[in-house]
């Protein structure tokens, strides 16, 4: 999950005791201008990693006659050969074998390897089946089960615009079992598993980078990945090594598919505060939404439409917390460094 903003503190802006250096100008100018590039990079990097998500579907798109099951396979299984690629490089071995040797480390990303292989089988099944919309649609509602989950899980007080959001996403819920005749239970299955996800990898904090992280779940599932790849070769139903050799390599691209935008989030989430990455998050559900309406042509009714609206307005208000929370907290902090 996202690291809060370190920006330099003043200490580091001018030496000890206040007396001034040797080209006093120099210092605070280089050091700003490192927060700067630091804070575009993140930017670049977060917009990169949500953009690819936001792209996905037309990637699965691309893959067909592969169903949702072979695909998720072939994710996992290449996936793992491009983490091992990675750990060879980047000499992480032993620090992938102290993963496994730390059972508070590794139970909890079993637990997480179980929940994003839920996760990317709900989401290919609902992009492949015509239901790209009620998929974006779980992603949107994503914050607001996160924000349920903290209440849930860590017992936390919510403010009361984060309540008055948790209800509106309540009503948005509502509107759209009325809109579909059934609950929306690709969109609520993917906003769960995901927000558990996240809670899983936020608890295990920095004890595991993202290439360690990622390499340990495809490990967790390779065996079941392998067995699905197996069950569908004997019964024929396989399409990766039938249907030529650019459907192969697509399907076997999507190892770097899958790692990439999460490295590029793992760079972003470094470098930006936790605020900044809450308002990028928003990026890769508006592009999901976007190409199920204008390349998969999906139908929105009325009654959709405004429970989207709805949805939308919870996250309004959900935005609107978020961002006054963090002018009250960087201006206590303001009070408080200049009280000291």
């Amino acid at each position: 999950m996202p690291t809060p903003d370190r920006s330099p503190a003043p200490a580091t802006l001018s030496s000890p005791g206040g007396a001034a250096p040797a080209g006093p100008s120099k210092r605070p100018h280089s050091a700003l201008k490192a927060v700067d590039t630091d804070t575009t990079a993140g930017i670049i990097f977060g917009i990169g990693a949500y953009g690819l998500w936001g792209l996905m579907p037309l990637y699965f798109l691309v893959l067909q006659p592969a169903g949702a099951v072979e695909i998720v396979a072939n994710r996992v299984l290449w996936s793992l050969l491009f983490c091992a690629l990675l750990i060879t490089v980047t000499r992480s071995w032993r620090v992938l074998g102290a993963a496994f040797r730390n059972r508070r480390l590794i139970f909890p990303l079993i637990i997480a390897a179980v929940l994003i292989a839920v996760n990317w089988l709900t989401y290919v099944y609902g992009v492949t089946t015509g239901q790209a919309v009620e998929a974006s649609l779980g992603y949107f509602i994503n914050p607001l089960v996160s924000v349920l989950l903290g209440v849930v899980v860590l017992k936390e007080k919510l403010r009361p615009l984060q309540w008055a959001a948790v209800g509106i996403g309540f009503i948005a819920v509502g509107v759209l079992t009325v809109s579909y005749g059934k609950p929306p239970w690709i969109a609520l299955t993917l906003a769960l598993s995901f927000g558990l996800y996240g809670f899983v990898k936020k608890r295990v904090g920095p004890r595991a980078d993202a290439i360690t992280s990622l390499t340990v779940e495809t490990i967790v599932l390779a065996p079941v990945a392998a067995a699905a790849m197996t069950v569908l070769a004997l019964t024929g139903a396989a399409t990766l090594a039938a249907h030529g050799a650019g459907h192969f390599w697509l399907l076997a691209a999507s190892g770097i598919i899958t790692a990439v935008p999460l490295l590029f989030f793992g760079a972003s989430a470094r470098r930006l505060p936790m605020t900044t990455i809450g308002l990028l998050q928003y990026f890769a559900p508006v592009l999901q939404f976007i190409v199920a309406l204008a390349v998969f042509h999906e139908p929105m009714t009325t009654d959709r439409w405004i429970g989207f609206g709805v949805v939308w307005l919870a996250l309004l208000v959900l935005t609107m917390d978020m961002l006054l929370a963090t002018r009250k907290n960087s201006v206590n902090r303001k009070l408080a460094r200049a009280a000291a």
